[in-house]
């Protein structure tokens, strides 16, 4: 199967990503991983993006695309693969279909904004051994400091409701039109993110029919 996830941040798909990964023993595969494994690989398309990045620049769809081809050539995507992060926007949606990549179903996993920003807002993290909580969810002991080495818990500046929103805005705007982009094409599968993991999971399961 050759997957696309996708949703807005803090929605859940890279735990659900690992989770159909390993259903459907194929490699989940994120933007961010491939331009690094690319410029590790010092492939000719990694020296074009390591180039770019090093003069704080972009790197534009031609070069991304151009690595998502060379990610999806190699054998370990034979029998699927799961993309996550990409494509981000509609013209990178065409120029993944310019290419002749197949894909099989769009998911979409729906979640409120203001389940998110309490989500990612209620994170924290231990600057001392990295291990995280959530103040609902998963909270310390005393709600304040870590539990494995007692250093006091922060909120990362990503997870800052400001930010948070910030990022919902760019998904709502660039990403979110893709919805109706593989609707269009009767790809698109939606599944409404639950309360705990192993409800969504089994959404999304039954909408992949595994």
């Amino acid at each position: 199967m050759n997957l696309i996830l996708f949703g807005p941040p803090g929605a859940g798909k890279g735990t659900q990503g690992e989770i159909i990964c390993e259903a459907l023993k194929i490699p989940t595969i994120s933007t961010g991983a491939m331009i690094r494994a690319a410029i590790k690989d010092g492939t000719e398309l990694g020296k074009q993006a390591s180039e770019l990045i090093k003069s704080g620049a972009l790197v534009p769809d031609e070069v991304v695309v151009g690595i998502v081809k060379e990610r999806l050539a190699q054998s370990d995507c034979a029998n699927g693969f799961i993309l996550d992060g990409f494509p981000r926007t509609i013209p990178q949606a065409d120029a993944l279909d310019q290419l002749g990549v197949k894909i099989d179903c769009v998911l979409s996993l729906e979640v409120a904004d203001d389940t998110i920003v309490e989500r990612m807002s209620g994170r924290r993290s231990c600057p001392g051994c990295g291990a995280t909580y959530h103040v609902k969810y998963n909270p310390s002991a005393d709600g304040k400091t870590c539990d494995s080495c007692g250093t006091e818990l922060t909120l990362r500046a990503d997870d800052k409701p400001e930010t948070v929103l910030n990022r919902l805005r760019v998904y709502h705007t660039e990403t979110e039109p893709l919805k109706d982009y593989y609707a269009k094409k009767n790809l698109l599968k939606t599944v409404v993110g639950q309360e705990s993991v192993e409800d969504t999971t089994a959404l999304v399961k039954k909408a992949l029919g595994i």
